[in-house]
């Protein structure tokens, strides 16, 4: 017996000789740009404080996501580890998610930044780590989930529009952020405004 592989377009064939005249083929795989979306596990877990600078240079690689300084990741990924979740995969960070609870608002589970290496991309990661925060033992009490997301940030929002819907949730979008409040901060004038989404109520969650 012996095999011979075949690379087609999008696909990966393993031709098998079993004796002089008898052939079987089998599909190995689909070829994607994206490494880790065949057969490399990706694990979920709370980060650490030594996470803050994988943390950091994920955010960098991932535009147009505002990206904090180093020590603002460090930060996160230590107070607010229970409510934050990152992906790894090989030793390598491909994935994260930075939320908090609401400190007025304890019912309510604010996600700050999503993050998806361009490497993961294409499996539907930001919706499983979505899940994965909101199913967090910290999150039990959490009835609302709560994100701003720029007008033009058309991923982000059919990110938690398909989040809502999967949860058969409602959710609901409000102005948070004008431009113009960004420019007394020193920020850039032209930063765009960021709308509040509220998703809700989670369920099986009661508020606190």
């Amino acid at each position: 017996m012996f095999k011979v592989f075949i690379s087609l377009p999008n696909r990966l064939f393993c031709i098998n000789r079993l004796h002089t005249n008898d052939f079987y083929v089998t599909l190995v795989g689909l070829k994607t740009k994206h490494p880790y979306s065949m057969t490399i596990p990706i694990q979920f877990r709370e980060p650490r404080l030594e996470d803050g600078a994988k943390v950091y240079a994920l955010i960098r690689a991932c535009p147009p996501l505002d990206v904090n300084s180093a020590y603002a990741y460090f930060l996160l990924s230590d107070h607010f580890r229970h409510t934050t979740v990152v992906a790894e995969s090989e030793g390598k960070l491909v994935g994260c998610i930075t939320a908090y609870l609401r400190q007025d608002q304890p019912d309510v589970l604010f996600v700050w930044q999503v993050a998806v290496h361009a490497d993961a991309r294409g499996q539907g990661l930001a919706k499983r780590m979505l899940n994965e925060v909101a199913n967090r033992p910290a999150a039990a009490k959490a009835k609302w989930m709560e994100t701003t997301i720029s007008p033009s940030n058309a991923p982000s929002r059919r990110l938690f529009a398909s989040w809502a819907e999967s949860r058969k949730i409602g959710i609901e979008e409000k102005t948070y952020l004008e431009p113009e409040h960004f420019a007394p901060a020193g920020d850039d004038a032209a930063h765009e405004a960021e709308c509040l989404f509220r998703m809700g109520p989670l369920p099986g969650q009661t508020s606190a």
